[in-house]
C-alpha cells in the first residue's frame, strides 16, 4: 500500500498544465448559445408564443397548456441545429443534486413501413413520470407507488449538455406533494413578490413586481486524482477521517489571494469557457485560505435562475476537473486543521422599477423604504433565526460551522456602524426626523499617485452568519455542497410572512386614525427594540459571544438531528402554511429525509473509519512495533545489557507508544461498532439520528487522534495513506 502511495505522489508531481482551447473570440460572441433564452427563444417561437412565454415569467400570469405545443417545436428545431439526438426532464430531487433520464427524440413515423422520425411534443415538453418511489420522499412514496410527475418550469430556460436537451423542472408526487427544492422554492419566491409588492406600494404605487436575487460564492478543493484514489475515505465519504496535519498548513496566510497554480488556472479558464456558453456570468476566480483550495462567483442573478446555474456549475467543475487529474472536493470539511468550504449566499430584493430593497436611497422616502425592508429582514432572521440555521444544517456543514473559520452554529446579524446608528436614531426620535445614509466616504491615503480609496456604508464582519454588506445580505453559513435551494426558500418564505404581519400592522394602525408615515414609524421602533437581540457587531468566533447568545434567547443547539427539529416547529408549520409554501406532510416528509441522510451519512463514515483502522493502520503499526522490537531483540544479542539498555531506551518508548495507540484504536473501534449495533436497532428515524449524533460520532475523533498520532511515529515509508502534506500541496 505505501508503495500505491508513493506512486501517486511521484504521478501528481508530475502533472502538467493541460491546455485549454481558446474560444478564438470574445466572450460576448458565444455567451449562452447552449441555452434556449430569449434570444433564442424570438428567432425560433412566433411573436404571439413569445409574448405569451414572457408575460408568464416576467408577470406571473398562466402558462396555457397549448402554448407548449409550440414551443416544443421551436426548441426541437433549435436543439437538433445544435446537434442535439435526446432530450431529458432535469429536477433537484431531495439529495442536494440533480436528476435527468434521457429519451430519444426518435419514434415510429406515421405511416406504414417502420420508419422513425424525431417527436418532441408539447407534453413530452410540459410534463413526464419518473419513479417518485426511487427518491427520497420522507414517505409521501411507497416502494409500490412509484407515480410522480415532472412539470416543465419557464423561467429557468432549457439548455444542451452534450447530445442531450436539458428542461428544468420541478418533481412532486401523484397526491401533489413537492419531492424537489424547485417546487418550494417557486413558491417562496412567488410569496416573497406579493408580500413585497404590497410593501412596497406604501412608498411607491407604480412597483409592480419583487425579485428575489441571489450572487452565491461556490468554495471548493482540489486534489491530485492519484492522490484521491490512495485515500479511501475521501472516495467514499468526500472527507478525510484521518491524518496529521502538515507542519505547514495555512498559517502564513499565503495562500489567499496569491498566484493560480497553473494547472488549477487551466482547469478554471475552461470552467469560464463552458460557464459562460450556459449563460452562466462567471466573475471571479481566487485562491482561498486553504491549501488548494479556491473560489468562483458569477455576477448575481434571479434565485430561481441563479440557483440552477449553480447546480450546473458543480456539474461542470467536476466533469473538467476529471480531465485535468483533478478530483472537485465540494464536502464542506475535507481536512481537519485548515478552512472548511462554504458558498455564501449574497440575498437581495429588487422592484420592477429599478430599485434596490437593501440599498440606500436618495430621498428621504425612498431612505425609508430602504429601512423599513432592511428592519423586517432583521425582525424575519430574529423569530426565525433557528429555522434559517436548520436550513443550513447537515452532517458535513456541523464539522465547518463554529471552526473560527465559517459562522458560528448562532445565527446573528451584523448591519454595521451607519445602518446601526440609523436604527437607534428611529428608535429615539420621532417621525420628523430625516433618516440618511451615506453611501460612501473618501479616505485620502497620503499617497500622491494613488487616488482617493471610497469606503462603503457597512465594514465587513466575516464572523457573522448574516451580514449586511452595503446592498444585500450575505448569508454566510450556507455550504459548499449544499443546493442554495434550502437556505433561499427558508429565508424568501420567513421574508415573505414578516412582511405580511408587518402591512398588517400598518393597515391596522392606519384604520385606528393614524397617518401613514406616523404607522410606519411606530411599527419600526417595536421591530427595532423587539429585535435588537439578533444585532451583534463583534467577534462570533468568541467564547463569550456564545455565552451572551444564550442569554439573549438566540437558538444555540448545535445536534444537527435536533436543529432540524425546527422545520417542524408549530411556528414553522403556521409560517410555510400561512404563505402558501409547504403542507405539514410536506413538511413531515423532509425532515424524515434529513434525519435518514444524517444517519446514513454518519454510518458510512464509522464504517470506513473502523475499515481503515483495523485493515490499514493497524497492520502497518503493529510491523513497524516488529521492526522495532526485532532490532530491539538483536541490540541485546550484540551488545551488553547495559549498553544495549542505554541503546534500545528510544526504540522501547516506540513500542510502548505504539501499543497504547494501537490498543486505544481497537478498543475504540469495537465500542463505535457496538455503538451503531444498537443504533441500528431503532425504528424512529429521528431517534435514530439522535442516537448516532450522540454515540456513534464521538468516537471519531477519538479514533482519529490515535491514528494521528501514529503517523507522526510510524516509518514513513510504511505509511499507507498519503499524508496532508502530499494531498495539500501538489497541484
Amino acid at each position: 500500500m505505501s508503495e500505491f502511495r508513493f506512486r501517486a505522489v511521484e504521478e501528481a508531481s508530475k502533472r502538467l498544465p493541460i491546455e485549454v482551447e481558446s474560444p478564438g473570440k470574445q466572450t460576448s460572441e458565444y455567451y449562452g448559445n447552449k441555452v434556449f433564452d430569449r434570444k433564442q427563444m424570438a428567432r425560433y417561437l412566433s411573436r404571439t408564443t413569445m409574448k405569451i412565454i414572457t408575460d408568464a415569467i416576467d408577470e406571473g400570469k398562466t402558462l396555457p397548456r397549448e402554448v407548449a405545443e409550440h414551443v416544443a417545436v421551436g426548441m426541437k428545431q433549435w436543439s437538433m441545429e445544435m446537434g442535439v439526438t435526446h432530450y431529458t426532464h432535469w429536477f433537484q430531487p431531495l439529495t442536494d443534486g440533480t436528476a435527468e433520464k434521457h429519451d430519444s427524440f426518435i419514434d415510429y413515423a406515421d405511416v406504414p413501413g417502420g420508419d422513425i422520425i424525431e417527436k418532441f411534443s408539447g407534453k413530452l415538453l410540459a410534463q413526464q413520470e419518473p419513479d417518485a418511489s426511487s427518491f427520497p420522499s420522507g414517505g409521501i412514496r411507497n416502494t409500490f407507488e412509484a407515480r410522480g410527475y415532472t412539470a416543465w418550469d419557464p423561467s429557468s430556460p432549457a439548455f444542451i449538455v452534450n447530445d442531450t436537451l436539458c428542461i428544468p423542472t420541478v418533481f412532486i408526487s401523484y397526491t401533489g406533494e413537492a419531492l424537489d427544492y424547485k417546487t418550494p422554492l417557486l413558491k417562496a419566491l412567488s410569496a416573497v413578490d406579493r408580500a413585497a409588492v404590497d410593501v412596497c406600494k406604501l412608498f411607491d404605487s407604480s412597483v409592480k413586481k419583487v425579485n428575489s436575487f441571489l450572487g452565491w460564492e461556490q468554495e471548493f478543493f482540489l486534489v491530485d486524482t492519484a492522490l484521491y484514489h490512495a485515500r479511501p475515505d475521501l472516495k467514499l465519504t468526500g472527507r478525510t477521517l484521518m491524518g496529521h496535519e502538515s507542519a505547514k498548513n495555512q498559517q502564513l496566510e499565503d495562500h489567499y489571494f496569491g498566484a493560480v497554480p497553473l494547472r488549477v488556472a487551466a482547469f478554471m479558464r475552461e470552467v469560464e469557457f463552458e460557464a459562460y456558453k450556459y449563460g452562466i456570468p462567471l466573475k471571479t476566480r481566487h485562491n482561498e485560505v486553504a491549501p488548494n483550495q479556491f473560489e468562483i462567483a458569477p455576477i448575481y442573478g434571479e434565485t430561481n435562475l441563479a440557483i440552477d446555474q449553480n447546480l450546473l456549475v458543480m456539474s461542470i467543475m467536476d466533469k473538467i476537473a476529471t480531465k485535468h487529474h483533478f478530483k472537485l472536493l465540494l464536502h464542506e470539511k475535507p481536512f481537519a486543521g485548515v478552512n472548511g468550504s462554504g458558498k455564501h449566499n449574497n440575498w437581495s430584493l429588487g422592484t420592477d422599477t429599478g430599485i434596490g430593497l437593501f440599498t440606500p436611497g436618495k430621498t428621504p422616502n425612498e431612505n425609508l423604504m430602504f429601512i423599513t425592508f432592511i428592519v423586517n429582514a432583521m425582525m424575519a432572521v430574529y423569530k426565525n433565526n433557528a429555522l434559517l440555521k436548520a436550513s443550513i444544517m447537515t452532517a458535513n456543514n456541523a464539522h465547518r460551522l463554529g471552526a473560527n473559520e465559517a459562522p458560528p452554529a448562532i445565527i446573528s446579524v451584523f448591519l454595521g456602524s451607519q445602518i446601526s446608528s440609523a436604527l437607534d436614531k428611529i428608535e429615539n426620535s420621532s417621525e420628523d426626523d430625516d433618516i440618511t445614509v451615506e453611501e460612501l466616504q473618501k479616505m485620502k491615503l497620503g499617497v500622491a499617485h494613488i487616488p482617493e480609496v471610497l469606503i462603503d456604508n457597512t465594514d465587513r464582519n466575516r464572523t457573522s452568519p448574516f451580514a449586511f454588506t452595503g446592498n444585500r445580505f450575505e448569508f454566510r453559513a450556507v455550504g459548499s455542497s449544499a443546493n442554495c435551494s434550502t437556505a433561499m426558500i427558508v429565508l424568501n418564505s420567513v421574508m415573505a410572512y414578516q412582511l405580511v404581519s408587518f402591512k398588517n400592522e400598518i393597515d391596522k394602525k392606519m384604520n385606528s386614525g393614524l397617518k401613514k408615515e406616523e404607522a410606519i414609524y411606530e411599527t419600526l421602533r417595536l421591530y427595532i427594540k423587539e429585535s435588537k437581540a439578533i444585532r451583534f457587531d463583534g467577534n462570533g468566533y468568541s467564547n463569550e459571544w456564545k455565552e451572551e447568545a444564550e442569554k439573549r434567547g438566540l437558538d444555540c443547539e448545535t445536534s444537527v438531528p435536533l436543529v432540524i427539529d425546527n422545520y417542524t416547529s408549530e411556528k414553522t408549520l403556521k409560517m410555510f402554511e400561512s404563505i402558501g409554501v409547504m403542507n405539514e406532510r410536506e413538511l413531515e416528509a423532509r425532515n424524515e429525509v434529513k434525519w435518514e441522510t444524517y444517519t446514513k451519512k454518519i454510518q458510512i463514515e464509522a464504517r470506513v473509519l473502523g475499515d481503515l483502522s483495523m485493515n490499514h493502520i493497524i497492520p502497518v503499526a503493529t510491523k513497524y512495533q516488529t521492526s522495532l522490537l526485532d532490532n530491539v531483540y538483536k541490540l541485546n544479542c550484540v551488545f551488553e545489557s547495559e549498553k544495549a539498555k542505554v541503546l534500545n531506551e528510544h526504540d522501547i518508548a516506540l513500542i510502548e507508544d505504539i501499543a497504547v495507540h494501537i490498543s486505544g484504536i481497537k478498543t475504540n473501534v469495537d465500542a463505535m461498532v457496538e455503538a451503531r449495533k444498537i443504533a441500528n436497532r431503532i425504528e424512529n428515524i429521528r431517534e435514530k439520528a439522535i442516537v448516532y449524533h450522540d454515540t456513534v460520532l464521538p468516537f471519531f475523533d477519538i479514533i482519529r487522534y490515535h491514528i494521528d498520532k501514529l503517523e507522526l511515529i510510524v516509518d514513513n515509508e510504511m505509511w499507507p495513506l498519503p499524508k496532508y502534506r502530499e494531498l495539500l500541496f501538489v497541484s
